[in-house]
């Protein structure tokens, strides 16, 4: 099941090379996918091979104590995480990129946020020539001007290319895979970094809010003022109670019940 398409009710309003995108909760929206949200948490942190492999040796409960190990607890961790846990689904079931690395895995401390571009999505054109999504979420009770700002400077810096420490770290765990098209994208995006060979308009810019209020002036203000030499967009993802929202997501996600 789609999971925003399930959950949400959104507009698309797209002129030339911007898309701005908006989504509300339906009536009953989150009832129906909160175990899908909860199942999408967790396998941004942990494969879902090892955690069915810990359900088998230590049954529910134990599991679920390993879970609470991964995530992080405290209410900034747990709401930028969930940004990039939910911009990284919407580009996968809306976009046309794939989000290759599940980048939770890999943190230092449940706690700490990673460094880098939020969210990196990978395409291909119609030639299968490479085709990437530099990507900055932000989670906010309220959100501002003053952030929106900050996001937009993310995505502009580096002359609006995708980090080369973000490339390299999706281009290392590719490789390190079994599967061979992952080892060849994992190639072909170290070689990105080492020729610099996409021109800016193969390489678009999206900017993901996740809020309590809803600033839709002020990001269709900032995607106005966006440069218009690349793809752009704009998401705005309105919940009301985004604070209790985040603790129902994550307590869901490391409830493990006896499913």
């Amino acid at each position: 099941m789609a999971l925003f398409k399930a959950w949400c009710a959104g507009t698309k309003d797209k002129s030339k090379k911007k898309t701005f995108r908006t989504y509300s909760e339906k009536d009953g929206g989150r009832a129906t996918v909160l175990t899908q949200l909860g199942e999408a948490v967790r396998t941004h942190y942990d494969q879902a091979d090892r955690i069915a492999d810990d359900v088998a040796r230590l049954g529910y409960d134990g599991a679920s104590e390993i879970l609470r190990a991964l995530l992080p607890q405290s209410k900034r961790a747990r709401s930028g995480d969930l940004g990039e846990i939910l911009a990284s689904d919407l580009v996968e079931e809306d976009m046309g990129f794939r989000v290759p690395v599940r980048r939770m895995r890999f943190k230092d401390g449940r706690e700490v946020a990673m460094r880098g571009d939020d969210f990196i999505g990978v395409g291909y054109d119609s030639d299968e020539k490479l085709w990437l999504l530099k990507g900055e979420s932000k989670s906010r009770a309220n959100l501002g001007n003053v952030t929106i700002a900050e996001a937009r400077e993310a995505l502009n810096r580096y002359g609006g290319r995708c980090t080369p420490d973000s490339l390299l770290f999706i281009a290392n765990r590719l490789l390190e895979s079994t599967d061979k098209d992952d080892v060849e994208l994992g190639r072909t995006i170290r070689d990105e970094v080492g020729l610099k060979a996409l021109r800016a308009n193969r390489i678009d810019h999206m900017l993901f809010t996740v809020s309590g209020n809803a600033p839709a002036a002020k990001l269709q203000k900032d995607l106005e003022a966006a440069g218009d030499d690349r793809n752009q967009h704009v998401v705005s993802l309105h919940i009301e109670d985004h604070q209790a929202f985040i603790a129902e997501v994550y307590e869901e996600a490391m409830n493990l019940g006896n499913k």
